[in-house]
């Protein structure tokens, strides 16, 4: 009778228990962190967690993106989408991060985001966050891994718990193998080489699961 109260007990502490907040925050010049971050929309939510999908602020001058045709397409795709803010992170168990690399690093708009975050990494509200990251370049040895550190030694800064995907599932492999967070290549037409879809909804999944693991952890 003490072991099927327990249970019954446990069964009533998760079924109250609220699903995890997932913020999926992307910078995207030509919509391919755009659609990655889309891809980990749908695999968060097939893991029950609540997502905001948002993008951080352009810093680019406006005449510069109207002479580029991918980028003017993808500011007019995005411009409904939500730009990141410090409460979005606050309300956030989870942040999944998507960027293309520049240079070995995160791009300027991304890293000006960060930057001013003082407010809330000194109240302590960044601490114990999951976080994840994806990335892409124009081709496989662009700085894909080295982006992706860039952003995680902030993290390491913010007292965050960094999720990646290492070599947790077999469709990482076919995706590259990147266990830093899932990269992608962009041929010169723009379109993602690798099929990486489901290597993204497995590392959204896999996120959720450890933000889950560290909200039972702190009940």
């Amino acid at each position: 009778m003490g072991l099927f109260r327990k249970i019954f007990e446990k069964s009533k502490e998760n079924k109250h228990m609220s699903n995890v907040k997932l913020a999926v925050v992307f910078y995207s010049m030509g919509g391919t962190n755009y659609q990655l971050s889309k891809w980990a929309e749908e695999g968060a939510k097939e893991a029950g967690a609540e997502v905001k999908v948002l993008k951080v602020d352009e810093l680019a001058p406006k005449s510069v993106i109207e002479g580029n045709e991918g980028w003017k397409a993808t500011v007019e795709a995005t411009q409904d989408v939500p730009v990141a803010t410090s409460e979005d992170l606050e309300w956030a168990d989870a942040i999944i991060f998507s960027v293309p690399t520049r240079f070995g690093n995160m791009p300027s708009q991304m890293k000006q985001f960060l930057d001013i975050q003082g407010g809330l990494w000194a109240s302590g509200k960044t601490v114990n966050k999951v976080v994840s990251a994806m990335t892409s370049a124009q081709n496989p040895h662009g700085g894909q891994e080295a982006t992706l550190l860039s952003l995680y030694t902030s993290m390491m800064h913010w007292g965050a718990i960094i999720a990646t995907p290492g070599y947790t599932d077999q469709v990482l492999f076919g995706a590259g193998g990147n266990p830093y967070g899932t990269s992608v290549t962009v041929g010169q037409d723009g379109k993602m080489i690798e099929d990486v879809q489901a290597a993204v909804k497995h590392q959204a999944k896999r996120t959720v699961q450890v933000a889950e693991w560290v909200k039972k952890g702190n009940q």
